[in-house]
């Protein structure tokens, strides 16, 4: 493919902005993609090229870049009246009743601006509510570019992940691996009195795709009842893409205190939420003292695009097109890994997916685990497949960023620049597009 146009472009933008980007994961080898349009489940970049888009703006796009009729409406109904007004308008009730009707942790909100926004609001709560300081998270996990969380290592020896983060804020933040139910009881043990929250994502979604073991959430759900914590989900990515309208918690059966949500909420545009029950989000101010605030939250571009998002998905069976599209994508891929790299591991479930470059395994996937890794007890690669972040990153992550990616690319489909992201699929995409991508995958790997 021709691209230079795209390279032309990264050149000026590496002399007006930081990397050449404007978030670090849109950089790639040797330059990124620029994109013209998007086409359902396609995008075109500047220099004409199309690709089968599983970026999906990182999330947001459930239902592709041609917006439904009654999207694309009230989206435009929204701008007609103004680009905002710094005053409460009806569709931020509408997709607050929406999401609190649905969601089974949430009676209230508060919306914010980002997923980033979000968790940092949730933790700030926590740690009011509680009296305490000290957050529990999962290693490899991502809450957004947040102090608090921007953290590596283990408890005991944690330092900032980036310059510019004071120490103090690692010293509140105590990392374990994801599924390890000794580890966090060792916290608990050890800090039970001290600990605000436990947050994390319900399946570590930025990091691999990695299930919850049998019973891990609510092993944590227990000990944080126990000790008098709270348990936050971070949905920003699995609210209202995995388990439908009920999102991963609905799926798992596990409540949350606090849920953090993003990028469907918002149809496409930027957005983020916490929801609880309102016995807790009603400490944010005004009916509270724990502050909390943004000119542009509720905005009702926003809000009108991610009610009528929601709406259309809930009418139009999106749910489980998506779920038997995804089986049907994710069992392709581990046929074909079968034979040419028995080793790597399938993941994800409804409209994620990815595989894993994973280096232990032996033997195929089956089983329980034929349309994803499930990191069901009863599999025979259990102790094998990645179970924590750190099991993601023992892979051939560079393998799969410098030689597969391009590779997918040349061949007119668009993945994440890393092994970390997930992929997405959209209500665009069809059964020709997911043979289309079997195609591509069976013959680069």
């Amino acid at each position: 493919m021709q691209r230079d146009s795209s390279r032309a472009l990264y050149d000026r933008a590496l002399g007006v902005l930081a990397g050449g980007v404007n978030s670090s994961v849109r950089a790639s080898r040797p330059y990124p993609v620029f994109i013209d349009h998007g086409e359902g489940g396609h995008v075109v970049d500047v220099d004409g090229n199309r690709y089968l888009d599983f970026i999906m703006g990182y999330g947001p796009l459930l239902l592709g870049h041609d917006l439904p009729a009654s999207v694309r409406e009230a989206v435009e109904a929204a701008v007609d009246t103004g680009p905002m007004f710094g005053a409460p308008t009806p569709v931020e009730v509408e997709l607050a009743e929406f999401v609190a009707g649905h969601v089974p942790s949430v009676e209230m909100l508060r919306f914010v601006n980002s997923g980033t926004e979000a968790t940092v609001s949730a933790v700030r709560l926590a740690r009011a509510v509680t009296g305490r300081d000290l957050v529990v998270i999962m290693q490899g996990g991502y809450h957004g570019a947040q102090e608090s969380t921007l953290v590596e290592g283990g408890p005991g020896a944690v330092e900032p992940s980036s310059p510019g983060i004071p120490d103090a804020f690692s010293a509140s933040t105590l990392p374990v691996p994801f599924n390890d139910t000794a580890a966090v009881d060792a916290v608990f043990e050890t800090h039970g009195d001290r600990i605000a929250a436990v947050m994390t994502e319900p399946i570590l979604a930025n990091n691999g795709i990695i299930e919850p073991g049998d019973g891990y959430l609510e092993h944590l759900r227990t000990l944080t009842d126990q000790h008098g914590a709270l348990l936050i989900f971070d949905e920003v990515i699995t609210g209202f893409r995995i388990g439908g309208l009920a999102c991963a918690q609905g799926l798992f059966g596990v409540t949350p205190d606090l849920t953090t949500f993003g990028k469907i909420i918002g149809g496409g545009f930027p957005v983020g939420a916490v929801g609880g029950p309102a016995a807790l989000i009603e400490h944010f101010t005004p009916a509270g003292e724990v502050f909390q605030s943004g000119t542009f939250s509720g905005h009702p571009v926003t809000m009108a695009a991610g009610l009528a998002t929601l709406e259309y998905a809930a009418d139009h069976d999106v749910y489980d097109q998506l779920s038997t599209l995804g089986d049907r994508l994710r069992t392709g891929l581990i046929d074909i890994i079968a034979d040419s790299a028995p080793s790597y591991t399938v993941v994800g479930r409804g409209s994620m997916f990815k595989i894993l470059f994973s280096r232990d395994p032996t033997t195929p996937q089956s089983g329980g685990c034929r349309s994803g890794c499930r990191r069901s007890a009863s599999c025979d690669r259990h102790s094998a497949c990645p179970s924590t972040a750190a099991g993601v990153r023992a892979g051939a992550t560079d393998r799969w960023e410098r030689v597969f990616r391009p590779a997918m690319r040349d061949a007119g489909i668009l993945l994440p620049p890393n092994q970390f992201e997930s992929q997405f699929l959209c209500a665009e995409h069809t059964a020709a597009d997911v043979d289309t991508a079997l195609d591509a995958y069976q013959e680069l790997l």
